[in-house]
C-alpha cells in the first residue's frame, strides 16, 4: 500500500502540474480516475457533484496559500502528498501539509494559543484535548462556524452523524470542536495460529484446567503470558507479553491511553466516565475539575490505578523480551511482527498496516493471510460492565480563533476534503485509520477484511463503542500529559513503587489545577478543588450516588480467569450486529470460558 501511495503522488503530480492555482473541474476528474475509482462510498456521479461543490466553494479564496500540520503517520502522509495537491489542482487553493511529530503538533499549537500568532491555518490534533479546547475557547466549535462565518464553506453532504468519532470532538456544551479525521485503537493482538493449534490447546488446558482463547480479564492474560514464554515453537522461543518501559515521553500515551480504565480505574459511562475519568480526576455537576488524588475524589492514585502500574511492572519483568525495558513506543511496535510474541494485551491497530507489509513475514501465512488477529482488551478485577475498555486515537482538524476568517474558511474546506466521502474509502485503505461507518461498511473492506486480522470486524462491531479518546475532565491536556511518563518512568525504573508513583502524578496534576484556579484563565470552566478527606469517605458518597470512583482496595485482587474462542466472539458480533446492538462485547456472558 505505501508503495501505491507513492506511485499515487507522482501521477498525480503529473497529472495536475506543481502549484496549479486554478479551480479546474478536469482536474478533478483526472483525480478521480487516477486515485479514487469505485473505492469511495459514493457512486461516480456524486463524486463529481461533490467535487464541484468544492470548485464552487473554494472560489473566492483561489490563489491562497494555507499551511496545515498534522503528526506523522500513514494516513496524514497520504493526505499531504496525494490529497493536499489534488486539492490544490481542483480547487486553486494551494495547501502546504506539513507532518511532524506529535509532541510537536502539540507545542506549536500551545504556541498559537499563547502568542495569538497564526503559525497554522489548521492543526491535526488528537482529540484528547478536547477538554483543553472547550474551556479555553480558543479553537473556533465547528457547531458555530458552520452556521455562520463557514456557512457558505461547509459541504451540504459533509454528514456529522457518519463520523464514528463525533462524540469524542464533542464538548459538555454539546458543541463539536474538531472534525475527525483518522482514528485508531488500542486492542489485544494475539497469534491465532498458535492458539488454534490442537497440541498447544491441549497442552495449556491440561495445566491450567480451562480452554485457550481470547482472554476477557487479566488473570487469564496472565495465565497465558506464563504458559507462552521460554515456551519453544518451531525451534523459537516464545515470550507471552510484549511492552515498553523507557522514560521518553511516548511511556505516557501507554498510560494516559486509558490503562487505567482497562484495570477498572474512574466510574461508568459511555465515551468517558463520570464523574470520575479514565485519569482519575473527578468533575462536579459543572464539569469543573475538583481533584485527582482520593483526597479529593479522584482515582488517579487510588486501589484501581496502583493495581493497574503494578500489573505492568510484574508482566514487564516476568513475560517481556528483557530488551522491551529500554525501548520506547516506536521502537517497540515492530516487535510481535519478529514472531516471537505470543500476545499483547496494548496494541495500535496503527500497526496494522506494517503488521501485513514486507516486513512481516514471520506472522504470515504463504498466502499472505495473518497468523495473527486482534480482540478486544481483557479488562482488570476492578472493571465492571459499562466502563470504558479501551483508547481510540482521532486525530481531529482544529480551526484556531487566532487565525484570520477567510484563511480559516479556505482550510476548513481542505479539513472537509479530507473526509469527505469521496475520498474516505479510499484513504481508509492506505492508512486504515476508519473515521465514517460508511466506510467501514463498504463492499471493498468486506473483501478485504480476511487480510487485515481482525481490524474491520472490530470497528464493524458493537465492542466499539467502549474504546473511547480523552474526554473532558482534563482541563488542559498538554501541561498535565507530560507528567504522566516523568511519574510512571520512576516505576518503570524501580526508584519508586506503584503507589508512590501515582500518589506523585496525583499531587503534581492538583497543583497544575490549583494554579489553573488561582490563575482564573478557563472561568467557570475551570477547576475549583475539593476539600481533602479520606478514601473512606468518597468511596461513601460514591456509593450514596450511585457512582463507584474511588474503590475501596479488594482483599483479593486474583479472580477466576475467563477466556472466550475467537471465532465464537466474531459470531457473537455478528449476532449482536444483526440485532441493530450498540452495546460492548461479551465480558463473562455464555459464550466465555471461565476456569473450573
Amino acid at each position: 500500500m505505501r508503495k501505491q501511495l507513492f506511485t499515487s503522488t507522482t501521477a498525480l503530480a503529473l497529472l495536475f502540474g506543481v502549484g496549479a492555482a486554478h479551480a479546474d473541474m478536469e482536474a478533478a476528474r483526472a483525480f478521480l480516475d487516477a486515485e479514487i475509482g469505485d473505492m469511495s462510498s459514493l457512486t461516480r456521479e456524486e463524486q463529481e457533484a461533490e467535487m464541484q461543490w468544492f470548485i464552487d466553494a473554494a472560489a473566492p479564496h483561489a490563489g491562497m496559500d494555507i499551511r496545515v500540520v498534522s503528526e506523522t503517520i500513514t494516513t496524514h502522509e497520504y493526505e499531504s502528498q496525494v490529497l493536499a495537491p489534488a486539492f490544490t489542482a481542483i480547487t486553486g487553493i494551494r495547501v502546504t501539509h506539513d507532518l511532524i511529530g506529535e509532541g510537536d503538533v502539540v507545542e506549536r499549537l500551545q504556541s498559537q494559543m499563547q502568542t495569538g500568532e497564526n503559525l497554522y491555518d489548521a492543526y491535526v490534533n488528537d482529540s484528547d484535548l478536547i477538554g483543553t479546547h472547550w474551556r479555553y475557547q480558543q479553537v473556533r466549535n465547528l457547531t458555530d462556524w458552520m452556521a455562520g462565518e463557514g456557512a457558505e464553506f461547509t459541504n451540504p453532504d459533509l454528514d456529522l452523524e457518519d463520523f464514528i468519532g463525533i462524540s469524542f470532538t464533542t464538548g459538555p456544551d454539546e458543541k463539536v470542536y474538531q472534525l475527525p479525521v483518522q482514528q485508531f485503537a488500542n486492542l489485544y493482538w494475539f497469534r491465532y495460529d498458535l492458539f488454534t493449534d490442537p497440541e498447544i490447546m491441549a497442552e495449556f488446558e491440561e495445566e491450567y484446567g480451562y480452554e485457550l482463547g481470547v482472554p476477557v480479564n487479566w488473570a487469564a492474560y496472565e495465565d497465558i503470558a506464563a504458559f507462552f514464554t521460554g515456551k519453544d515453537v518451531d525451534g523459537t522461543s516464545m515470550f507471552g507479553h510484549m511492552d515498553y518501559g523507557r522514560r521518553d515521553p511516548s511511556l505516557g500515551w501507554r498510560f494516559t491511553d486509558a490503562w487505567l480504565s482497562m484495570a477498572g480505574n474512574g466510574d461508568k459511562g459511555l465515551p468517558n466516565g463520570l464523574p470520575v475519568d479514565e485519569w482519575g480526576i473527578r468533575v462536579n455537576e459543572n464539569s469543573q475539575p475538583v481533584g485527582s488524588c482520593v483526597a479529593r475524589g479522584g482515582d488517579t492514585n487510588g486501589p484501581a490505578a496502583v493495581y493497574s502500574i503494578q500489573k505492568y511492572l510484574d508482566w514487564m519483568e516476568a513475560y517481556a523480551p528483557p530488551e522491551a525495558q529500554g525501548m520506547n513506543f516506536s521502537e517497540s511496535g515492530p516487535v510481535p511482527a519478529q514472531g516471537r510474541i505470543a500476545q499483547q494485551i496494548f496494541w495500535y491497530t496503527a500497526f496494522t498496516a506494517d503488521m501485513v507489509g514486507d516486513g512481516a513475514a514471520a506472522v504470515l501465512n504463504e498466502d499472505g493471510t495473518p497468523k495473527w488477529r486482534m480482540a478486544p482488551s481483557p479488562h482488570g478485577v476492578y472493571w465492571v460492565d459499562g466502563m470504558k475498555l479501551g483508547y481510540q486515537d482521532a486525530g481531529s482538524y482544529t480551526l484556531m480563533q487566532s487565525t484570520p476568517v477567510d484563511r480559516a474558511q479556505a482550510a476548513w474546506l481542505y479539513g472537509q476534503f479530507i473526509a469527505s466521502k469521496t475520498v474516505d474509502v479510499k484513504k481508509s485503505h492506505v492508512g486504515l485509520t476508519f473515521i465514517r461507518e460508511s466506510t467501514i461498511q463498504h463492499e471493498s473492506f468486506t473483501e478485504r477484511s480476511p487480510e487485515l486480522g481482525g481490524l474491520v470486524e472490530f470497528y464493524r462491531s458493537p465492542a466499539r463503542v467502549q474504546w473511547s479518546p480523552t474526554g473532558t475532565n482534563v482541563p488542559d491536556y498538554p501541561r498535565l500529559a507530560q507528567l504522566w511518563w516523568q511519574a510512571i518512568g520512576d516505576a518503570s525504573s524501580g526508584e519508586k513503587t506503584a503507589q508512590e508513583a501515582m500518589d506523585q502524578l496525583c499531587a503534581e496534576q492538583e497543583a497544575v489545577m490549583e494554579r489553573l484556579e488561582r490563575a482564573g484563565v478557563q472561568g467557570d470552566l475551570g477547576p475549583v478543588l475539593n476539600p481533602e478527606e479520606s478514601l473512606e469517605y468518597w468511596n461513601e458518597q460514591a456509593v450514596a450516588n450511585g457512582t463507584l470512583a474511588p474503590q475501596l482496595k479488594k482483599e483479593n485482587e486474583d479472580e477466576d480467569p475467563i477466556t472466550i474462542g475467537y471465532d465464537e466472539l466474531i459470531q457473537s458480533w455478528e449476532a449482536a450486529d444483526a440485532g441493530g446492538a450498540t452495546g460492548a462485547a461479551p465480558a463473562a456472558d455464555t459464550e466465555a470460558q471461565p476456569a473450573e
